[in-house]
């Protein structure tokens, strides 16, 4: 079921299948057992609406229909109609291929259907929900980020960039080109660690500087408290090249409080220029370590209920053009760690509630579109497979009717044909989907 899911994805969604792999299993959390369930429910929903294309088209040549099987063959589910043999070989070549293309034409049809529900959802969830903002409707305990969100939060920006759909979310997060901010661990390393610096900076005061201990020797392998997160400093020219000079610690939580400088930011709203800090301070960055990213999130909680009792919530919910301040409702934090973990920890939505006491059904429009992507890519990636001339599958037969239109070809070479490309595209799947899933086991631990 997960391997028909991975092949909608490779012929569909325009990626390769090393990349989209890659994706899919960049984090622990990707599959939850709602995810599960969706594609459970997508592969039998799909499986027997393909049959049931098979058993109108050959009821309509008036065929007999001998049997239904259901199986299970080396673990993925399977469907099949048997019909009367002899009535099916009495039939003209285009009734036969007719009838054997019409499951795969149903899967077809069945994946509009999902593109048209698709975009009628805002219409049907109109009376309940609303569109605007993006909005978290689970946070895991093992999410990097459950420390600073939780469920029915609004995610404003990243790096001061407003976001308002869950694409925008992945897709800088996934992006992110910046360089890592290094922890303690790494700090703490081999002699030979050699500590980088983001492009992303604060103008810091002097005083702030001089009332930091300076915790970075030459030779020595000191680091800073846990507390505390390494700042060095940012020349004219970029990161300066020293590697052990001019590094500070400070409190990270006090630092993004700061005006921003250097030309990693997202978000240059007033176009500042990068060193554009005044004479009493200095443009610091993050020392960065391989691995490791940093970014600021700035999110609301307007349904907390704090929030709730006050009369500006309402125009909070609303204003999604501004980015926001450190209000009792709003808040910025800075995440360092893996950016691709992080966002695939959380689950988002467009859609919010109209009222604060539908709070319970939140999650219904994630569900829906959720469910209709997990349908739609299932039903089109046993459309695909169907397609192939495998040994049982319905390309097989389509292969032998077309074959049989090209009367150059004998009988004899008709089959020789038939054989080469069953036999070599039956090894082709078989090298691709173990391919898939050793894949999958060496990510998991299993081997």
């Amino acid at each position: 079921m997960l391997l028909w899911d991975s092949i909608g994805a490779v012929y569909f969604s325009g990626r390769s299948f090393s990349t989209w792999l890659q994706n899919l299993l960049a984090s622990s959390f990707g599959i939850s057992i709602m995810d599960i369930a969706a594609i459970i429910a997508s592969t039998v929903f799909s499986i027997a609406f393909h049959e049931f294309g098979h058993a109108v088209a050959a009821a309509s040549e008036g065929i007999q229909i001998e049997y239904v099987a259901v199986f299970v063959a080396a673990l993925f589910p399977g469907a099949l109609i048997a019909l009367n043999c002899d009535q099916l070989q009495n039939l003209p070549l285009f009734s036969m291929l007719r009838i054997y293309c019409a499951g795969i034409w149903h899967n077809v049809m069945l994946c509009g259907v999902c593109v048209i529900m698709a975009l009628l959802l805002p219409v049907v969830l109109y009376p309940l929900f609303v569109t605007g903002g993006l909005m978290i409707t689970g946070v895991p305990e093992a999410s990097p980020l459950s420390g600073y969100l939780s469920a029915h939060n609004f995610i404003l920006s990243v790096d001061g960039l407003n976001i308002t759909r869950a694409d925008e979310w992945m897709k800088m997060l996934t992006q992110d080109n910046v360089v890592q901010i290094s922890s303690r661990d790494l700090l703490e390393g081999s002699e030979g660690y050699r500590a980088t610096g983001s492009r992303k900076g604060y103008c810091v005061p002097n005083s702030w500087m001089d009332a930091s201990k300076n915790l970075w020797q030459i030779n020595d392998k000191l680091s800073c408290p846990d507390d505390l997160v390494a700042f060095q400093r940012m020349s004219e020219k970029g990161i300066g090249k020293k590697e052990v000079e001019d590094k500070y610690c400070l409190i990270a939580k006090d630092v993004v409080k700061l005006k921003k400088c250097g030309n990693g930011w997202r978000g240059a709203e007033d176009g500042r220029s990068n060193f554009a800090c005044l004479e009493d301070e200095y443009c610091l960055v993050p020392v960065l370590g391989p691995g490791i990213s940093w970014i600021e999130i700035s999110y609301a909680r307007p349904y907390s209920l704090e929030c709730l009792q006050k009369e500006r919530n309402s125009s909070l919910l609303h204003d999604g053009n501004n980015n926001p301040g450190l209000g009792p409702c709003q808040g910025t934090f800075v995440y360092a760690g893996d950016l691709l973990s992080a966002a695939h920890s959380i689950k988002l939505s467009s859609y919010r509630p109209r009222w604060p006491l539908l709070l319970f059904i939140a999650d219904v429009p994630r569900i829906l579109q959720d469910g209709l992507s997990c349908l739609f890519r299932v039903s089109a990636a046993l459309a695909v497979v169907n397609c192939l001339p495998v040994y049982f599958l319905d390309g097989e037969a389509i292969l032998e009717t077309m074959l049989s239109y090209f009367s150059w070809f004998t009988r004899r070479q008709q089959r020789n044909i038939l054989k080469v490309c069953r036999f070599l595209w039956t090894i082709l799947s078989i090298v691709l989907f173990s391919r898939t899933l050793y894949s999958m086991t060496l990510y998991y631990g299993f081997v």
